[in-house]
């Protein structure tokens, strides 16, 4: 019975082997052109790829990647989620894309600019953040 050994985990930091694993990954097909989407939220960032035809080809997020509670939500992470489907993306041809961005989070930019870090050119970026127009019904009179 020796000690037992405490590995710390470096904080801000993404798991290396979940990293590997998201790139090793790969769609077979080739293209040249998709649409990149990005749903930023308050807890998550999540990323995905797809085609002209809108189906989607890969994705990534940030919890997928090794970050885990806040650390998910920081644009460092955001950053990172970014870089690696900018990585597959160019692996497979793509030169250029489109652009969706949902949400109100923190990563909205910063897996945009991951993303397009890789050489990938940016033809038109869209802010798709869905928003209430009017909320739910109110709730009926008190009867007394």
């Amino acid at each position: 019975m020796g000690k037992k050994r405490i590995i710390k985990k470096q904080g801000n930091s993404m798991d290396a082997g979940l990293r590997s694993r998201s790139v090793s990954r790969l769609p077979r097909k080739k293209m040249e052109m998709g649409t990149l989407n990005i749903h930023a939220t308050y807890n998550n960032t999540k990323v995905s790829f797809a085609d002209i035809s809108g189906n989607v080809v890969m994705w990534s997020s940030s919890g997928a990647l090794g970050f885990a509670g806040a650390k998910k939500s920081t644009p460092f992470a955001a950053a990172k989620v970014g870089e690696v489907i900018g990585e597959k993306a160019a692996s497979i041809g793509v030169k250029e894309a489109n652009v969706v961005i949902r949400g109100v989070g923190a990563g909205r930019e910063s897996a945009l600019r991951g993303f397009s870090s890789k050489g990938i050119n940016i033809n038109q970026i869209v802010d798709d953040t869905p928003v209430p127009h009017n909320g739910p019904r109110p709730p009926k009179p008190r009867r007394v």
